[in-house]
């Protein structure tokens, strides 16, 4: 059991889920089960968010139980939490700047956790394509930047519907983010051989002409003769903090003979397949205007590929936009709203608040109106981030906002609206959890 610093348990907590401080509590610690996150002024009894907290964490491991959702759920129990829509959140632009809270979102989570006009809780998660951290380590830092009581089960990272790859290769290459942080990930996802750029640069020092491991880096590398083995896949799981080193091992590979480095293919068609964790071509920082991500480094790894060999890249990358990142969220609201009310479909809307058009809200729309999609997905563009002022968004939302909490307050403004006019046709109370459906 975790000491008392970091561990309190009280009487009407959820059997099995444990109550961690963010102030002390590790990754390893919220690895070993069902866990919330709580900020020490909560410690003593639960906050407001501590019902939905701990009920998608739930939900989250019963999913990653069964690998489908489809486990018996317990019946559930009264809740003021409704279940006919929720709220999914990017975060950096939309809950955090620079590493700092935006000030309208620590209101924009009370809001949602019962402090409205209208008396109810509404369900949250955070859908970032934000890497190379685990979901434990999103989760302790969003506790700490907004002092909310939150649960790793609440957060869908764009390497998180990866893990469901882990079976398929053995020995793979893990690139981006800082030191040993992804593949730490990855082994946490299931990953059985884990490879970095760090250990092909220790197995051959002249791989990357420019590069030379720091003494740390070395240290931390695993040795191993590369030329006995082959790599079957590549994950860009987080932002390359080396991209002319990335790149150059990244393209050994993808012109290899079945990922066996210090091999050329006659073909350059037997690499292993390359997969990215979301395809954001500029993100918002602290710093005045956007920086360049993930998508960018794609960019450049698809034309140099065909600048060297003459031919086209096929890549592949999860994170918003990707509609596979959207059906992984509604997977998860679905259990949780089984578990919870007894009612195996999704919420019938979820508002989706994000700062960039050309992920968030492409994303958002693309996937309400896939046919894949069971539900509705409505999208709310806020101004905090990515997006400004004055410019036109290659994809439009359904709303645009100054902020996180004018977009919660638009939607449940606009449920209340359809409760009413449901009320009117004699139906459901106006903030009950029946259903209702979209206009």
């Amino acid at each position: 059991m975790a000491s008392s610093g970091k561990l309190l348990a009280f009487e009407n907590s959820r059997p099995g889920v444990r109550r961690l401080s963010s102030m002390t509590a590790t990754r390893e610690d919220l690895a070993i089960g069902p866990s919330v996150v709580v900020p020490p002024k909560h410690m003593m009894a639960p906050s407001d968010a501590h019902e939905i907290a701990v009920a998608l964490e739930m939900a989250k491991h019963h999913m990653d139980d069964t690998g489908t959702g489809d486990s018996t759920p317990p019946t559930p129990s009264a809740t003021a939490v409704i279940d006919s829509y929720a709220y999914a959140f990017d975060i950096d632009g939309v809950l955090i700047r620079g590493g700092k809270p935006i000030p309208e979102a620590v209101e924009a989570m009370k809001m949602l956790n019962g402090q409205n006009e209208w008396g109810v809780k509404v369900p949250y998660i955070f859908v970032t394509n934000g890497g190379g951290k685990t979901e434990e380590e999103r989760c302790l830092q969003l506790s700490q930047q907004l002092e909310i009581e939150v649960s790793p089960g609440q957060f869908i990272c764009g390497h998180t519907p990866m893990r469901e790859m882990a079976e398929r290769y053995g020995t793979v290459l893990v690139v981006g983010g800082e030191g040993e942080k992804c593949r730490l990930v990855a082994e946490g996802y299931g990953f059985k051989d884990v490879v970095t750029p760090g250990d092909i640069i220790k197995d051959n020092h002249d791989t990357t002409p420019f590069r030379k491991l720091t003494e740390k880096e070395n240290n931390d590398s695993r040795a191993r003769n590369f030329a006995e083995f082959e790599i079957e896949a590549i994950f860009v799981f987080a932002d390359s903090r080396d991209w002319a080193g990335d790149q150059q091992i990244i393209l050994d590979l993808l012109m290899s003979k079945k990922g066996r480095l210090g091999t050329r293919s006659e073909t350059f068609d037997e690499g292993p397949p390359i997969f990215f964790s979301h395809n954001d071509v500029v993100w918002s920082t602290s710093h005045e205007l956007t920086r360049i991500g993930m998508g960018a480094l794609r960019a450049s790894l698809e034309a140099m590929f065909k600048a060297v060999t003459g031919k086209e890249l096929t890549t592949t990358a999860y994170g918003k936009p990707q509609i596979g990142t959207f059906q992984f969220a509604t997977r998860l609201l679905q259990q949780w709203r089984k578990e919870t009310h007894g009612i195996d479909s999704p919420p019938e809307t979820v508002y989706f608040v994000g700062d960039t058009p050309e992920s968030d809200i492409r994303g958002t729309n693309e996937y309400n109106e896939s046919p894949l999609s069971e539900n509705t997905w409505y999208s709310i563009l806020v101004r905090t981030g990515v997006f400004k002022e004055g410019t036109q968004p290659r994809f439009e939302p359904k709303a645009t906002v100054d902020n996180v909490r004018d977009a919660v307050r638009h939607g449940m403004e606009r449920e209340f609206l359809k409760a009413l006019k449901a009320k009117s046709m004699n139906t459901s109370n106006p903030m009950d959890s029946v259903a209702i459906v979209e206009e």
